[in-house]
């Protein structure tokens, strides 16, 4: 895994100027500790940071190829590809010769032998942009499901592109401004496929390539989900879902450098850790469960989670045989001003939503990073085969608006209580929303002659796949680059999704059970007790003393008349919070206010961010 930037300007010589690329890089560090490259021509530079994951020692980057001292082309290129040894073997059969054993070189080799084409042949977790010297033209490519991200930004005469927004603003050429989109897309949970937080810039979609020349900018489409007619009757669908997570686990192990699994007890982690312990053999696996210190003996059962994590994690690791590592947080370190700077550094935004869950994450993946490299994640199963609530929730199924954002399902996210009046009216996020919704709901593709029940859920599925799990996958990614650890997510593949996405819905919930059709699949690989257990989500802190810490530093933001934030909140319901005491919180007022208002006044004073609105 790696982070990867560039430049190109077909109005002057960038081969001369080193100094901005270089800075540009720099800010990817963190996803890339192990090497930097930096390479140039007159229309082009491009920078690299390396995670070594694949060939250690062999595919530094940008790469380039050459050929008869002409020049073809050069590849910056960050994530992993899961098929590139039958890639390898196929162009060899059509001439090609290779110097090293990574997948960077076979990406290269593909694109020299297939053009854009190449796209089709791809399986795996990218983003990467390629020169193609012989027609001066730059492609920015990122993979089916958005698992790496890819920002560019389009100027008069070429583009900036970056793994993260900061890549791009570290060109002076970008602006540090936000508008009322940008805000929108902060303080609403809803991911909009393209649009950022920073005026002009975007990002690649799922799916998609992005072509630069002389006559401009394009986008253009190479995956999108498909309605298709699922023909395969209910034993051999949870077959060809064993088959598929079988060889995508399989796939996603392979690494040179120490690899291990993300286990939380549920459904989802343990069906990943119990698969990669089929694969390498009993005691060959290390998974890795988080908890607070105290959270075990204390906890408290609410709406949402059930049970504590770490029996059902100790269980499976003990059923499978892993070498097993429990990280215990202090939820005082979630406050700890180097440990939130950190966080918003990673993430170029304000984390809006989940918002202590951010720095617990960053936490869990830096303690992760002291053993190993590179670590498999359950993330993404729940919006592909129905484990959220309102999957199940008949008026959140109803709605004509996210499910995930009805009343009973938002408990999480957002946070507007203590905004000022005036700036909430002015963004009318109910209308922005509404927007938004209607643009998703118009790209569901539709199966002629299908039942309504159906119908609706492919509309509710591909809102998850398209919207909601981008919101997770940019979590993870961030927070996971944030500590130079690479996380894979085996639920991504997009065979898996092209095939789940068209059972019907009565067969992805045949016994009436949450991932019915997931639990079939594994069912033989887990303990009874796993297979029974409730979706229940990732941890968050219940200590006191977290939500204390926040009133204090809003109290402190409160009594500095220059902190940016002050014109956006209602300062008198703000006053009135910073002084409750702890526990004292209403509904109208909860946690996820004061970390929204503390994470838009660091973001706005760290990040120099111009409002326009």
């Amino acid at each position: 895994m790696c982070g990867i930037a560039g430049w190109v300007d077909f109005s002057r010589d960038l081969s001369k100027d080193e100094t901005t690329i270089r800075a540009m890089t720099r800010t990817l560090e963190n996803r890339g500790p192990d090497a930097e490259g930096i390479w140039s021509a007159r229309h082009v530079t491009l920078g690299h940071r390396r995670l070594a994951v694949i060939d250690v020692i062999g595919g530094a980057q940008p790469m380039e190829f050459t050929e008869h001292d002409e020049q073809l082309a050069v590849l910056t290129f960050s994530g992993e590809l899961f098929n590139f040894r039958e890639l390898r073997a196929e162009l060899r059969t059509r001439g090609h010769r290779f110097r090293t054993r990574s997948d960077t070189e076979v990406l290269l080799h593909s694109y020299l032998e297939w053009g854009t084409a190449c796209v089709d042949r791809l399986l795996g977790m990218y983003a990467f942009a390629i020169w193609d010297a012989r027609r001066e033209e730059l492609v920015m490519v990122r993979d089916h499901l958005g698992v790496k991200p890819l920002f560019y930004l389009e100027t008069p005469h070429g583009v900036l592109f970056g793994s993260e927004p900061k890549a791009i603003l570290a060109n002076p050429m970008a602006p540090r401004r936000t508008d009322a989109v940008g805000l929108c897309e902060v303080l609403d949970m809803v991911k909009t496929p393209e649009e950022t937080v920073y005026v002009g810039m975007r990002e690649v979609r799922p799916g998609h390539l992005v072509r630069v020349n002389a006559n401009g900018l394009v986008s253009q489409r190479y995956w999108a989900l498909e309605a298709r007619t699922h023909t395969d009757g209910l034993p051999e669908t949870i077959s060809h879902v064993r088959e598929l997570l079988e060889d995508i686990v399989y796939r996603e192990l392979n690494s040179d450098v120490p690899l291990c699994t993300l286990l939380s007890g549920g459904l989802d982690s343990s069906a990943v850790t119990a698969l990669a312990a089929n694969t390498l053999g009993r005691g060959q696996v290390r998974s890795f469960s988080v908890d607070f210190t105290g959270a075990e003996d204390s906890f408290q059962a609410d709406a949402v989670r059930g049970s504590a994590d770490a029996p059902f994690a100790r269980e499976l690791a003990e059923f499978v045989s892993s070498r097993h590592t429990e990280i215990l947080l202090d939820s005082a370190n979630l406050a700890d001003p180097a440990v939130r700077a950190a966080v918003l550094y990673a993430a170029d935004r304000p984390p809006a939503y989940w918002g202590d869950m951010w720095p617990s994450l960053y936490l869990l993946f830096r303690a992760i990073r002291l053993t190993s490299t590179v670590a498999l994640s359950g993330e993404s199963a729940d919006e592909l085969f129905g484990g959220y609530r309102w999957f199940h929730n008949p008026n959140a199924i109803k709605a004509d608006t996210f499910p995930w954002l009805t009343s009973g399902s938002s408990r999480y996210f957002g946070g507007l209580g203590l905004l000022d009046k005036g700036l909430v009216e002015k963004l009318d996020l109910p209308e922005y929303r509404r927007q938004r919704y209607s643009e998703a709901m118009a790209e569901v593709p539709v199966l002629p002659g299908e039942p309504a029940e159906d119908r609706r859920m492919r509309e509710i599925t591909y809102l998850n796949l398209t919207r909601f799990v981008q919101t997770l996958l940019d979590r993870k990614d961030l927070m996971s680059m944030a500590a130079s650890l690479e996380v894979r997510v085996p639920f991504c593949d997009h065979r898996l999704i092209e095939y789940v996405f068209n059972v019907p819905w009565e067969m992805k919930n045949f016994d009436g059970r949450e991932k019915s059709l997931l639990r079939a699949a594994v069912a033989d690989l887990l303990p009874t007790s796993i297979l029974e257990r409730v979706k229940t989500p990732y941890p968050a802190t219940q200590d006191p003393g977290y939500e204390a810490a926040l009133r204090l530093e809003l109290q402190e933001v409160l009594s500095d008349l220059d902190a940016p934030v002050r014109p956006l909140l209602d300062l008198d319901k703000a006053r009135a919070v910073a002084a409750r005491e702890t526990g004292a919180v209403s509904r109208a007022y909860d946690r996820g206010s004061l970390e929204l208002a503390l994470w838009l006044n660091h973001w706005l004073r760290t990040n120099d961010v111009m409002l326009d609105l």
